[in-house]
């Protein structure tokens, strides 16, 4: 057991030794940041934007879904207000009423529900939302399935289940617009895959953003083409040894948050001047997943493969959107589903990255505004306005 402990820290070491230097371009920038700004500085920088940071502070009507594994699904509901203003309701969608409809939030990899802020300020009290944690992420449980030492690795299938019993417990009738980000579009992938009656009866929109349909094991993030596949044949024996020195390794986090604030920058977004209250925030709901959780979902990605699933969706109204310079999921992997879905709307935003939500949320608004029209969630009449 010593000698297997050993081995998986060597390769631990061999690997993150790769890992440094396929990111020494993001960490350039934080060297040099080094360089000019006082580490106490940063310190009280971050410390400011945390207190006075205005995002990730909206909450709804919380309630629990019990996952057919045990794992309990923390998920929020935002209800129309009758007197929500008139004003706000001609920006959004005209001067047409919303029609009964609860739209339905998945968050990606490593973030929570908190993800879509910008969204959730502009539709609440305007339409039925349903914002939701997945496991082991945010106010969810940590996954049964994958606890203790006979735990295993989450699956996207497993996901696709925990949506199913979301919507059970949050929305168990009326019409459905389903909206997911990276890890929550394939969720909504795997959900129409084992539950398409679902889909044929109730929903009646769907907006895919900065997500794949699957091959995932060609992104380069970036980086050159052989440093990748070196990395990615060790990095599953990786943080399984990191995940079971949780604690260790949640220290050292802490003591490098510098270098890794610099690659969450690099590999969240892409404009130059994303408000930095905003790039902190991103930050935070990073940091606050634990390294065994990033363990246990890190293979299902290599896995997922949801092509044949799409077609579920080919009668409906869907949106495909992806920022231009996403070094997550690529834009070509959205241009990939679009190409399976040929009535969807593809739209690329330029200057964006995996974060388009967060750093340019007005043009995801809008769009995901427009389709609650087209879906028929929002009547037709008297035009699109959100400005």
């Amino acid at each position: 057991m010593a000698e297997s402990s050993g081995s998986s820290w060597r390769r631990a070491g061999f690997a993150g030794a790769a890992i440094g230097v396929l990111a020494a371009g993001a960490a350039a920038g934080v060297a040099v940041e080094r360089l000019t700004v006082g580490r106490s500085v940063r310190q009280k920088a971050r410390l400011a934007l945390d207190a006075t940071g205005p995002y990730g502070g909206l909450r709804g009507t919380p309630g629990r879904a019990l996952a057919d594994d045990g794992t309990v699904l923390h998920y929020e509901v935002d209800e129309v207000e009758a007197d929500a203003p008139p004003a706000r309701r001609r920006r959004l969608f005209g001067r047409r009423e919303p029609a009964p409809v609860t739209v339905v939030f998945s968050h990606g990899y490593c973030l929570n529900q908190d993800s879509w802020h910008f969204q959730r300020a502009a539709l609440r009290g305007l339409v039925r939302t349903v914002h939701w944690d997945q496991r082991s992420h945010g106010r969810s449980g940590h996954g049964a399935s994958q606890a203790g030492p006979d735990g295993v690795p989450v699956s996207i299938d497993r996901l696709g289940r925990d949506l199913k019993a979301v919507l059970d417990a949050a929305a168990p009738e009326g019409p459905l617009v389903l909206v997911g980000h990276s890890m929550g579009g394939m969720t909504v992938m795997a959900l129409a895959e084992q539950y398409p009656e679902l889909i044929r009866d109730r929903v009646v929109g769907v907006a895919l953003v900065g997500t794949s349909a699957g091959k995932l094991g060609e992104v380069t993030y970036g980086l050159p083409l052989a440093g990748v596949n070196a990395v990615r044949r060790v990095l599953p024996g990786v943080l399984r040894a990191l995940g079971s020195q949780a604690e260790l390794v949640e220290r050292g986090r802490r003591a490098t948050a510098d270098l890794f604030a610099g690659l969450i920058k690099k590999y969240s977004f892409a404009s130059k001047d994303v408000d930095p209250a905003v790039a902190r925030f991103a930050e935070r709901m990073i940091e606050s997943t634990p390294i065994d959780v990033v363990a246990a979902f890190y293979p299902a990605f290599a896995e997922h493969d949801k092509a044949a699933a799409l077609a579920a969706f080919r009668e409906l109204p869907v949106l495909a959107l992806a920022g231009d310079n996403d070094l997550v999921t690529p834009s070509s992997h959205t241009e990939a589903i679009a190409a399976l879905l040929p009535d969807a709307e593809l739209v690329i935003v330029p200057d964006a990255g995996h974060l388009v939500m967060l750093e340019h949320p007005e043009a995801v608004t809008d769009r995901l505004a427009d389709l609650l029209v087209r879906s028929g969630a929002v009547p037709a009449g008297e035009g699109f306005r959100t400005r």
